[in-house]
């Protein structure tokens, strides 16, 4: 029991440590939660542990971010009161955030459950992370980089929320297309940063939320039972552990990726999804 109970909490520390890193880095947290369990020879631990990683994430993002979407939203309401919602840089951000987030959430409720079944594949994550590997590089080596978050308008709003409904798929990495997608339209690096993390905030939050509530359903159905998490000794605290790490990685991850690349290029982001992939590709054909 006790072995168990320590392969069930280094399981969750491991898992917390990667989707804690890889939630925010431009590598695709998807396809290493696909790819590390598969090398590893890891069973899935089922929706209950999936779940305490989302609020890991979710917690981070919103620690980091509090006080930048304090005030979003205090200048959003005033804003709506005083009947100039675009009066200021903070109100049009707003605004801008809520257009972007449109197209992920419609994609991830029409097409969540199709990409679970038929997407969640080692061999997908390996076209997926040299394609958007290519992807960055170019974006990184052709942008501009002369325009800030006050600069973008609702045309790369719409553009950079379509690209964030892409990263449903295994390996793009939500951070990874939508700081291309920013770059591109000339963003410089640390706004474009800034701005994709601030529109994965709604995304993660309303996943876990999404998630748990999907797992308070499966608690009321007998397949619950075959949930791998819930077979080991003290499951609450291997959550815990996950919900820990996650969260304190995740905001470690955020606070020094971003003072990173204020004057450092994505290229070993790019280096490192090509050597993943290739890994991914020779253990696939291997085993």
């Amino acid at each position: 029991m006790i072995n168990i109970f320590a392969a069930g909490i280094l399981t969750a520390a491991v898992l917390g440590l990667v989707q804690g890193l890889t939630e925010f880095l431009p590598v695709s947290s998807s396809a290493h939660l696909i790819v590390v369990p598969w090398l590893f020879g890891w069973k899935a631990e089922g929706l209950f542990f999936d779940v305490s990683l989302h609020v890991g994430t979710a917690i981070a993002v919103l620690a980091y971010f509090w006080n930048d979407w304090i005030g979003l939203a205090r200048e959003t309401i005033h804003g709506l009161i005083e009947r100039k919602p675009f009066a200021n840089d903070q109100r049009r951000l707003a605004w801008l955030l809520v257009v972007a987030t449109i197209p992920a959430m419609m994609v991830g409720l029409a097409f969540e459950k199709t990409v679970e079944q038929r997407l969640r594949s080692p061999l997908i994550t390996v076209f997926t992370l040299a394609g958007i590997g290519l992807l960055l590089y170019f974006a990184d080596r052709q942008g501009r980089r002369d325009r800030t978050i006050s600069n973008l308008g609702l045309r790369d709003s719409i553009w950079i929320g379509i690209s964030q409904a892409l990263a449903l798929i295994p390996g793009v990495s939500r951070s990874g297309i939508t700081i291309s997608t920013a770059l591109f339209r000339d963003v410089d690096r640390s706004a474009a940063a800034r701005f994709s993390f601030l529109l994965s905030t709604p995304v993660i939050v309303g996943a876990s939320v999404l998630e748990g509530w999907h797992f308070f359903k499966t608690m009321r159905h007998p397949a619950l039972a075959q949930d791998a998490l819930l077979s080991t000794p003290h499951p609450w605290m291997v959550l815990v552990v996950g919900v820990v790490v996650a969260s304190i990685t995740g905001f470690l991850c955020i606070r020094y990726f971003l003072r990173y690349i204020q004057n450092n290029s994505f290229l070993p982001f790019v280096v490192y999804r090509f050597v993943l992939a290739g890994v991914v590709l020779l253990v696939y054909f291997r085993t």
